[in-house]
C-alpha cells in the first residue's frame, strides 16, 4: 500500500533510494506546445476574426478578459485536450496557456467562459461559418483549378433535456444531426440540426452559399459536390445543373434500378459459380426517377460473391470513364468521414451538453474552429515531417503536450522544455515555418 500524506506520495524504492511524488514542482507546464498554436493563430488571424463576431454586452469598466483572450483560451485548451469548462478553473493559472493567450495574469474562469456560450445567437453561428470559409480561401496562394465539396451528416448523442432534442431511429438514441462540408482536409461548414429530419435538409442552401463565396474569389473554379445516397435529392441536383456545379452522389437502390441490371447480375452469378472468384463490374445507364424531370447518367457498381448480389449506384453529371469516376473519385468520399471523426473525437465536437440549441451550435463550431487551427498547423508547419498526415490527437500527444519549466520575470519569459523529447526536431521545424 502506498503511504500518502497531504503533499507527498510514497512509491516504493529503487535500490536503496525512496521514490516520492508531490505536486510542489512550481511553474512547470505540460502544455508548452501550445506556443505553436499561438503562432498559427497569429499567422492566420483566427481568434482575431472570431472576436469581431461577438458583441460584448459587459460593463467596460469591469472587463478583465477581452473577447479575443476568451476565445483563444477556449480554442487553445480544446486543441490541448481540455474539453470541459471546469478544467479552466485550474488551467487558468498555467503559465504556458497564459503566455499563448497573451497575458501574465490568471485567465478566465469556467463561469466566465460559460456566460460566453450562453450568449450565443443564430447570427453568431452564421458569422462563424463565414470565418471557416474565409480561412479556407485564405489558405490558397493561387486560384485552384477545381474543388470537391464533401457533404456528410453524423450524430451527436444527447443525454439531457437539450432544446431540439429528438429521437433518431437509425442511431437509436436522442441526438442532433449536424451537416458537415469538407474540401480536402479543410472544414467549410458544421451546421447543427435537429435529428428528426431528412438527412439532406438545408444541404442545397449550404452548398449554394459556399459556392457563391468560393466563386467570388475564383470565378472560373470547377466545383464538384460529392455525397452519399442520403443527399440524392431533386432540389440539390437541379440547383447544381442550373449553376454549372458538377456532382457525383450516391443513389439508393430500388426495384427499378435492380431490374435494369438483372442480366449482368445473372452473368456474374454464373461466372462466380464456375470459378468461385468474386465478380465485379462497373457500367452505366440513363435513368430517371419519378420525381425527376429528365433522365440522368447513373453509374452501377455490381458485385457477386458467396453472399450474393451487392449493387451500388451513383448519379452524376460528370464526363469520363465510369470506372474512373467511381473508383478514383466517388470512393474517396469516405475520407470526409475520417475528418468528422477527428472533429468529434479528437476535438470534442460532441460536447453538446448546454440546454440552449444556439449554445450547442456554438460549441460544435468551437470544435470546428479548433479543427481549423490544427489543420492549419499541419498544413503550414508540418509538411515534410513525420506528422504531416497525423490526426489531431497524434499531433497533440507528440508535439503539443510537452513538459517545460517556465521562468518569468520582468524582462523575459523562458520555456525550458524537456531535453529528451523525441520529436524536438519536428518542433524546431514547425517554429521556423511559423516565424513571422
Amino acid at each position: 500500500m502506498p503511504k500518502c500524506t497531504r503533499n507527498e506520495i510514497e512509491m516504493g524504492r529503487l535500490g536503496r533510494r525512496h521514490i516520492r511524488l508531490n505536486f510542489d514542482g512550481g511553474d512547470i507546464s505540460t502544455e508548452a506546445g501550445v506556443m505553436l498554436l499561438r503562432q498559427v493563430d497569429r499567422k492566420i488571424g483566427l481568434t482575431k476574426a472570431m472576436s469581431k463576431v461577438f458583441s460584448d454586452a459587459r460593463d467596460p469598466l469591469r472587463i478583465k478578459h477581452e473577447l479575443r483572450s476568451l476565445l483563444a483560451q477556449r480554442l487553445y485548451a480544446q486543441c490541448q485536450g481540455w474539453e470541459d469548462l471546469n478544467d479552466h478553473n485550474r488551467l487558468r493559472h498555467d503559465l504556458a496557456l497564459q503566455t499563448a493567450v497573451g497575458t501574465s495574469e490568471a485567465l478566465a474562469s469556467a463561469p466566465t467562459l460559460c456566460r460566453l456560450e450562453q450568449r450565443a445567437t443564430r447570427e453568431q453561428a452564421w458569422a462563424l461559418h463565414g470565418i471557416l470559409a474565409e480561412q479556407f480561401v485564405a489558405g490558397f496562394k493561387t486560384a485552384p483549378e477545381g474543388l470537391i465539396l464533401d457533404l456528410d451528416a453524423s450524430d451527436i448523442p444527447l443525454h439531457g433535456k437539450q432544446e431540439g432534442r429528438e429521437f433518431h431511429g437509425y442511431y437509436d438514441h436522442y441526438c442532433y444531426l449536424p451537416l458537415y462540408v469538407f474540401c480536402g482536409q479543410a472544414m467549410l461548414a458544421c451546421y447543427l440540426r435537429k435529428s428528426r429530419i431528412d438527412g439532406a435538409k438545408h444541404a442545397a442552401v449550404v452548398v449554394k452559399l459556399l459556392v457563391r463565396r468560393l466563386r467570388q474569389s475564383w470565378p472560373k473554379v470547377r466545383i464538384i459536390v460529392r455525397a452519399d445516397s442520403g443527399f440524392c435529392r431533386q432540389l440539390l441536383l437541379r440547383w447544381c445543373e442550373r449553376n454549372d456545379v458538377q456532382y457525383i452522389i450516391g443513389l439508393a437502390r430500388n426495384k427499378r434500378l435492380e431490374k435494369l441490371v438483372v442480366g449482368e447480375e445473372l452473368e456474374m452469378k454464373a461466372q462466380w459459380q464456375a470459378t468461385q472468384v468474386k465478380q465485379r463490374l462497373i457500367g452505366e445507364m440513363r435513368y430517371a426517377a419519378e420525381s425527376w424531370k429528365c433522365d440522368r447518367r447513373v453509374i452501377s457498381r455490381l458485385e457477386y460473391d458467396e453472399k450474393g448480389n451487392n449493387p451500388r449506384f451513383v448519379v452524376t453529371n460528370l464526363e469520363g470513364s465510369a470506372q474512373d469516376l467511381y473508383e478514383k473519385l466517388y470512393c474517396l468520399r469516405g475520407e470526409a468521414e475520417n475528418r468528422i471523426k477527428e472533429t468529434q473525437l479528437d476535438l470534442f465536437g460532441t460536447r453538446a451538453s448546454c440546454h440552449k440549441f444556439a449554445s450547442n451550435q456554438l460549441r460544435v463550431l468551437f470544435a470546428a474552429l479548433a479543427y481549423t487551427l490544427m489543420e492549419r498547423l499541419r498544413a503550414l508547419a508540418l509538411v515534410g515531417t513525420e506528422l504531416e498526415r497525423a490526426c489531431a490527437a497524434t499531433i497533440r500527444v507528440k508535439l503539443l503536450k510537452i513538459g517545460a519549466v517556465i521562468v518569468r520575470n520582468t524582462r523575459r519569459i523562458r520555456f525550458l522544455l524537456t531535453s529528451h523529447h523525441p520529436l524536438k526536431h519536428v518542433f524546431f521545424t514547425a517554429v521556423r515555418a511559423l516565424a513571422p
